[in-house]
């Protein structure tokens, strides 16, 4: 699943923001008692490599992926497994893009 996000400030702006609002990235997801555990990120230049552990009631399901955050756009690619069965990619995108218009107005 890929999600682009146009944004209005300087690639390093765009990258603190990311970094800093990614615990709450998976977290604005519509899907009822998710729990995200297990997070771990790095960051070489604009890229950021991502997983984290989403648990739903007994289950757990890894989702792991990519931010890429350029002049303009950002853009997550990520594997969201068996979340995909849960929730259509038309629902998460829009729950990501709003995340990211909250977070990088203007």
């Amino acid at each position: 699943m890929r999600v682009a996000i146009g944004h209005r400030k300087t690639r390093r702006e765009a990258i603190e923001i990311v970094d800093q609002s990614f615990d709450d990235l998976f977290r604005g997801l519509p899907i009822a008692l998710l729990q995200i555990t297990e997070q771990h990120r790095s960051w070489n230049g604009s890229v950021m490599t991502f997983g984290l552990t989403a648990k739903i009631g007994f289950l757990q399901n890894p989702i792991r992926g990519t931010v890429e955050v350029t002049d303009r756009e950002i853009t997550i690619d990520a594997d969201l497994g068996l979340l995909e069965k849960l929730i259509s990619q038309g629902k998460f995108k829009t729950a990501i893009q709003g995340t990211f218009q909250k977070l990088l107005p203007g």
